[in-house]
């Protein structure tokens, strides 16, 4: 193969003027990304080599410093690259992960030094190398292959080389030639303490040769194994150190914040020990599908299997990160054949027990700590109450909310709100919106504000989806008060039904005449007893969408069957009476007709909608204010 002259993409020429320019403090996680995947390409080929004899399998990672070429060479006989992989391989992390680190970089409040992990989690770590190297070279061999070894060469500039080089054996060789004020990673002292530091528990020895001066002035060179290769999950808990859960946990999930790891040692019907985090903080990239892998790694009998097995863990605790090694499992069980196991949904059975049990234990006993997992990851584990109906109980003693009776920024469980009810409630109710400020300027909730019930806010767009499955809690059913009848106790709701009955024999004729000038936009006009202050609001019927909800469907441009809302009237409302007086003296009323069309926004407004005319709308107002200034 000729040598071939690329050009990087703009993205990437963004993204290497970045690592160029050194805007991380911390450069020593350059080595970090390097040995990570180093031993990520190991890891392929030992799963390779349970079908494949030919593979070699003394595995390894080298790390050589040559103080006179000033080089830095990081070596692995994991399972290599073709050229074509290479080209591929680098245009991936162009394509996916160099945007979503970019727009991440731009959209940051945080300071970049102090956000060390960021780049690994976009998978972008192999340009980190850039930080301390002023040319990068890259030599590697596809293990199994015949194709000759390629030779990627770059110095961070315009443009990169590909050209065929001389290597024997299968893996990677990347040579940092490093820059002037990055020397010190050429002293053993120096590497030793990053690898120590990140990459202890990583399995495959981390060999740096160093040179011995024997007693009779000579030199040899002695292989020095720098990590301790002991499978950190494999550990007794005792012996496992806070810095070094960060540091495995860091490794797994390239980002976020560990709250909490959790043991697991199964013996029985499945035998397995799986070493579990819970997080305080997400990492950037869990919400972006092509960038985060899912499910726990998976190991049998310290053999690694795969780092998405996804089976393990339903997707509602997709959170969880963490390494699962079972002794049951066949040595030459393949990813494909992983989710008809038998075996894998008894191991994620205990892991989902093990996980909900120790949230609980944290709810109880540490409610500080909760509420930062919950405040992360609440609208991701809410999701199981809608699929995973085996746990649903469980989860909702999990689940918490803001309400309308609580100060700003207060989460309260469901046991908490029931506790807090007055005898004469029977139902837990409920209201979905965007926000707390959406939510509290409801009119549909003048009436529980009355009488001192409090309301459930439910404003993670997960909520509304949620519901259709939350029937129930401790025998009490829940109520959106944007839904349906309005149901209180029997005392009112006699009271209030009488009101109401009242109201709409009165007002018979305005009812009428405002469900047929408001027919393409309202399913009904009735009289509520729910208010107690506005002159109306819009609500749907009990099975029927939510405003709320409409709007989070038209946001993913999801297409929604078109549907009307009820227009609910204030009946004690001093318009209505004097829309019906209008009404009365001229029931063709160009004015009344306006106040139809103004009454409808109203509603829209109050409940968050947009309005259809906002030109129109202001020319109402207007004529409105003037009408009032004239009298």
């Amino acid at each position: 193969m000729a040598e071939k002259t690329r050009k990087f993409k703009t993205e990437v020429q963004h993204l290497l003027d970045l690592m160029i320019h050194s805007l991380y403090s911390n450069k020593d996680i350059f080595l970090r990304e390097l040995v990570a995947n180093a031993a990520d390409a190991i890891d392929k080929a030992r799963f390779a080599a349970l079908t494949d004899s030919t593979l070699n399998r003394e595995w390894q990672i080298k790390i050589e410093q040559n103080k006179d070429a000033k080089t830095l060479t990081i070596s692995d006989n994991g399972i290599g690259m073709t050229a074509d992989e290479v080209v591929e391989n680098i245009g991936t992390i162009a394509k996916s992960g160099t945007k979503a680190f970019l727009k991440q970089l731009e959209e940051s409040q945080t300071p970049l030094n102090e956000m060390p992990e960021l780049i690994g989690q976009f998978g972008v770590g192999f340009y980190s190398a850039f930080m301390v190297a002023e040319e990068v070279e890259l030599i590697s061999k596809r293990a199994g292959s015949n194709e000759p070894a390629v030779c990627w060469t770059s110095k961070g500039q315009e443009n990169y080389t590909l050209e065929e080089a001389t290597r024997d054996d299968q893996g990677t060789t990347i040579i940092l030639h490093l820059k002037t004020d990055a020397e010190l990673y050429l002293e053993p002292w120096k590497v030793t303490e990053i690898v120590h530091r990140y990459s202890d528990f990583i399995e495959y020895p981390i060999i740096l040769p160093t040179v011995k001066k024997n007693d009779d002035n000579t030199e040899t060179i002695e292989e020095k194994i720098l990590n301790s290769q002991k499978a950190i999950w494999l550990r007794n808990a005792s012996e496992i150190t806070d810095e070094e859960h960060q540091s495995f946990y860091a490794h797994l999930s390239h980002g976020g914040k560990l709250l909490k790891p959790l043991h697991i040692a199964a013996e029985g019907t499945s035998e397995f020990k799986a070493l579990l985090y819970i997080p305080e903080k997400l990492p950037f990239n869990l919400f972006m599908p092509d960038l985060q892998k899912k499910g726990l790694q998976l190991y049998v009998r310290r053999v690694f299997i795969t780092d998405e097995c996804k089976d393990l863990v339903p997707d509602y605790l997709r959170f969880i990160k963490g390494v699962v090694d079972s002794s049951d499992l066949p040595l030459n069980v393949s990813r494909e054949i992983l989710q008809e196991n038998p075996q894998i949904m008894k191991i994620q059975k205990a892991i989902v027990a093990k996980v909900l049990s120790e949230l609980k234990k944290l709810q109880e006993k540490e409610p500080e700590k909760y509420l930062l997992f919950y405040q992360e990851c609440g609208k991701i584990l809410k999701e199981g109450i809608h699929t995973d109906f085996q746990n649903q109980d469980k989860i909702k003693e999990l689940a918490m909310y803001e309400s309308m009776n609580s100060e700003a920024g207060k989460l309260i469980s469901l046991r908490e709100y029931v506790a807090a009810m007055p005898s004469s409630q029977q139902d837990i109710y409920y209201i979905t919106a965007e926000n707390r400020t959406t939510a509290l300027a409801s009119p549909a909730l003048e009436i529980y504000r009355s009488k001192g019930y409090d309301v459930l806010l439910m404003t993670d767009p997960i909520d509304e989806w949620v519901m259709q499955s939350m029937f129930q809690y401790d025998k009490k059913h829940f109520k959106s008060v944007a839904k349906g009848e309005l149901e209180l106790d029997a005392d009112s709701k006699k009271e209030l039904e009488n009101m109401v009955e009242a109201a709409a024999e009165t007002h018979k004729s305005l009812v009428e005449y405002l469900a047929k000038e408001l027919e393409n936009n309202v399913k009904e006009v009735r009289f509520s007893g729910r208010l107690t202050e506005s002159a109306c609001c819009l609500v749907a019927d009990e099975q029927g969408l939510s405003a709320h909800m409409e709007r989070f469907f038209k946001a993913m441009n999801q297409e929604i069957p078109a549907g009307k809302r009820i227009l609910e009237l204030n009946p004690k409302h001093p318009l209505v009476e004097a829309m019906q007086k209008l009404y009365d003296q001229d029931p063709q009323s160009a004015q009344l007709k306006e106040y139809a069309g103004l009454l409808y926004d109203q509603a829209l407004l109050t409940e968050g909608s947009q309005i259809a005319d906002p030109g129109l709308f202001a020319k109402r107002i207007a004529d409105l204010m003037v009408a009032g200034l004239k009298n």
